[in-house]
């Protein structure tokens, strides 16, 4: 418990110091972030490297505890089909036992579009100025980014949204 309320605290102070508009470091290039995560193995690292090379790929920071996130994975997940020329690489910095836990309750394995990955140097937050969950930034093919979205969105949108 301490060490959640920790990480929590580090989380806000982050977004604290960061919460200046017009300050965010995804606003000064179009490139997909210079990423390392860490996957549910505890021990393999996710790069920028290692995103697909011929598919878009819609970024989804989101707490495992946030309603909003677990409503639009699952409207993510009935909707799957959709996102068969898109890699979603969902992104947690909370504990990473949450994730795990995330994981199995959406049996995300069964999800080969979808990549689960902690983000345990906090690096998403400031750089996307991040201040509600989740979040969501749309990149092409090329890794360009074309647009990001905070909060809820009718999964109508979030498809519109992949396809342009």
């Amino acid at each position: 418990m301490k060490r959640m309320t920790l990480i929590l605290l580090i989380t806000l102070v982050r977004f604290t110091l960061m919460a200046q508009p017009g300050t965010a470091p995804y606003t000064k290039t179009k490139n997909f972030p210079p990423i390392n995560l860490l996957l549910p193995d505890s021990i393999t690292h996710y790069t920028r490297d290692d995103l697909p090379k011929d598919r878009s790929v819609l970024l989804v920071l989101f707490s495992p505890m946030c309603e909003h996130c677990k409503h639009e994975t699952e409207e993510m997940i009935k909707h799957i089909d959709e996102f068969s020329k898109t890699q979603i690489l969902m992104v947690t910095s909370l504990p990473f036992d949450s994730m795990l836990t995330f994981i199995d309750r959406f049996q995300m394995k069964n999800y080969p579009g979808i990549t689960v990955a902690h983000d345990p140097h906090f690096f998403l937050i400031p750089y996307f100025n991040l201040s509600n969950m989740p979040f969501m930034a749309f990149y092409n093919k090329k890794k360009q980014l074309i647009s990001v979205h905070e909060g809820s969105w009718p999964i109508e949108n979030v498809i519109a949204e992949i396809k342009k």
